[in-house]
């Protein structure tokens, strides 16, 4: 099977299910916003420790079941029963995974700026694209109906990359970069 399909090539696409719109339409900002997140997560975890890696893969997997929710519209009926199930196991093992990580960091006393290491530098770049993907679901979600997990989950893996950014600046022995109100230098 060709990668293309020429299909497209007049600025719209298809939805599962048959449905086609245009390549601006506020379902495929929002997948494609998370297309671009497991990028960045793909590149985040080629310096990721095993553990951590092996984690991140299984977000990446898991937003391309959320990806496969927002692609297909509730009048795709029978596409939607082979969607895979989101369920709410995956917030809650996030959360002790943010748990345990904020348990060996020093409290914050500031705002932090993104970098510190180059892991944490991509970290906090996916961070960004994930609350970006997270800004056009909900734009989506006043539009159409969509899964009441999907929404928190983005949230979550925010907070998550945060903290895991964090940690790789804590865990390398480097510094966090600290916001400094008002910089005179500027």
């Amino acid at each position: 099977m060709k990668i293309y399909t020429k299909t497209g090539d007049a600025g719209q696409t298809g939805l599962f299910g048959g449905d086609r719109v245009t390549k601006t339409h506020p379902r495929l900002e929002a997948y494609g916003a998370l297309d671009e997140l497991n990028a960045h997560l793909g590149l985040a975890i080629v310096s990721c420790s095993e553990e951590n890696a092996k984690y991140l893969k299984e977000v990446q997997s898991r937003l391309f079941d959320i990806g496969s929710h927002l692609a297909t519209p509730s009048s795709a009926t029978k596409a939607k029963t082979i969607l895979p199930p989101l369920e709410i196991e995956c917030i809650e093992i996030m959360e002790k995974k943010i748990d345990e990580l904020e348990d060996d960091l020093p409290p914050m006393k500031n705002f932090i700026l993104p970098g510190g290491n180059e892991l944490a530098a991509r970290l906090h770049v996916a961070r960004a694209v994930c609350r970006r993907a997270e800004r056009a679901v909900v734009g989506m979600k006043y539009q159409t109906e969509m899964h009441p997990l999907i929404i928190p989950y983005l949230n979550r893996l925010s907070d998550y990359l945060f903290v895991l950014s964090r940690a790789a600046v804590i865990q390398a022995g480097d510094e966090e970069i600290p916001w400094i109100p008002n910089s005179p230098k500027c």
